[in-house]
């Protein structure tokens, strides 16, 4: 097929998306959990760093040199934000010092605030496709932040008292918000340090976080509680915010520690629902120990597993993968990471996965898993729509803008992408017809991939991939 034949195709695949989202309002409850935080956003530019750093005086060395990914000076902000704009990239780094997060918000401030976190980001965008009743947790819920949740009666956290509350009503006020920096870039900008020029290959977000409550995994006792009550009944458990632990916390205890802890939870809160599904997001967990002890530990009890790109590479680092691993990296193209999928797939036996990269979403799952290639296949076609209305508008926070982008072609990047996957499988497992239908099938597991509609110059980046992970695996009715 000729690439026009094959976006028509594409097209008249799409056309599932009203109907997958209207599905959506079928679900009776979700649990979204640990982390969601304000978000202070603040699209930036070259020049604009060129700025602070000389009228800050500012070590240029220590600024392009390689190191830890963390935040413990002034510089270090300033190094994360050149080594994701110069690769075009998204990272998180944590800020570990006081004193930067007050010089950064002193410095460098915001143009808006709006919910963060995986949990928070994952939670509205739920509600707001229908989901009959979205549980969300807080470490922590002055007005400040609660008022971020969208003003939706199906939306609840608990209140001081512990009772279920409509979240954007809450006010938890003795509690303190939890504020990221998230630090947006433009594909084209230039950047000039120390007599070197960087041009960005694509637009991307740097994050910076000070967050002492989510670094340590701190759970809402009331919350917890509630969650494992009969009522509750939650069909759908994502979890996020575990890539803000370390090795060993501040008050002595292990991220590990942790991890198990939150495992004893949420087996209590699938006691009301045991047929649910349980999806972790991955996220840019930085702390290597922590990383394998979530593979090794808590993928385990999970049926989904969601990561981007760089995510996938940090997971193969961990397990034994690192010549792959530095592959991917240096080629990160749809084969290489299908192949990186294959070893994650192969270490975890993780039932379901899914990759979601620029311009293309794949997902690996085992033969017969409860939901269908084509049940996949339309949640991710949903998935695409509703991030590239993000995209575009800036905001999904009515229902009206979710299908703003339903009639919109996919990218030719994205057809590229899935030309690759299709020509990597046809060597390893033979003929498929991944191109025009998505779907390929053996004996022992699935592969769903859809191309993906991309928007050239997009308003918002920020908590896209949770958006795509969630959206997909729920919407897949």
């Amino acid at each position: 097929m000729s690439t026009s034949e094959l976006k028509s195709k594409w097209l008249e695949n799409y056309k599932t998306a009203p109907a997958q989202l209207e599905k959506m309002s079928h679900i009776n409850g979700l649990i979204s959990a640990f982390n969601a935080n304000v978000d202070a956003v603040i699209k930036v530019s070259g020049k604009n760093i060129e700025k602070l750093i000389k009228e800050n005086s500012l070590n240029v060395e220590a600024i392009i040199s390689d190191g830890a990914k963390a935040i413990r000076t002034k510089e270090d902000a300033i190094r994360g934000f050149l080594n994701c704009f110069k690769s075009g990239i998204a990272e998180e780094w944590l800020i570990e010092e006081v004193e930067v997060f007050e010089w950064l918000n002193k410095n460098v401030g915001y143009d808006k605030l709006q919910m963060g976190g995986q949990g928070g980001i994952v939670a509205n965008v739920m509600a707001v496709c229908g989901v009959k009743q979205v549980y969300v947790h807080c470490a922590s819920a002055p007005q400040a932040q609660a008022q971020l949740f969208l003003d939706l009666p199906n939306l609840l956290t608990t209140n001081e008292n512990g009772d279920l509350t409509q979240a954007s009503k809450v006010n938890r006020a003795s509690e303190n918000a939890l504020i990221h920096w998230i630090i947006e870039f433009d594909k084209g900008d230039s950047i000039s340090i120390d007599g070197e020029t960087y041009i960005c290959p694509k637009s991307n977000r740097f994050i910076a976080t000070y967050d002492p409550l989510n670094f340590k995994l701190h759970v809402d006792e009331n919350f917890d509680k509630r969650m494992a009550q009969e009522d509750v009944n939650p069909e759908y458990i994502i979890l996020s915010g575990y890539q803000m632990l370390h090795e060993t916390l501040q008050d002595g205890t292990t991220g590990a520690d942790r991890i198990d802890l939150s495992k004893e939870m949420i087996a209590n809160w699938r006691k009301s629902c045991p047929d649910n599904l349980l999806h972790l997001e991955i996220a840019s967990t930085q702390d290597k120990v922590v990383r394998k002890h979530l593979i090794d530990s808590l993928v385990e009890s999970v049926d989904s597993v969601g990561f981007n790109e760089r995510e996938l590479i940090d997971i193969l680092e961990v397990i034994g993968e690192e010549e792959l691993a530095e592959e991917c990296e240096k080629n990160t193209n749809a084969s290489n990471l299908f192949k990186g999928m294959l070893k994650i797939y192969e270490y975890t036996n993780c039932p379901r996965m899914q990759l979601h990269m620029f311009g293309l979403y794949l997902t690996l799952q085992k033969k017969g898993f409860r939901i269908t290639p084509d049940q996949n296949r339309n949640g991710m076609q949903l998935a695409a729509t509703v991030a590239a209305a993000k995209a575009g508008t800036g905001a999904i926070d009515t229902n009206e803008v979710l299908l703003w982008a339903k009639d919109h072609e996919v990218s030719e990047i994205g057809l590229n992408e899935l030309e690759n996957l299709s020509n990597l499988v046809s060597q390893q497992f033979g003929a498929n017809k991944l191109m025009e239908t998505g779907i390929h099938s053996n004996d022992e597991f699935e592969i769903i991939a859809v191309p993906t509609i991309l928007i050239e110059k997009p308003v918002t980046l920020v908590g896209m991939g949770d958006t795509i992970s969630s959206v997909s695996l729920v919407g897949a009715r």
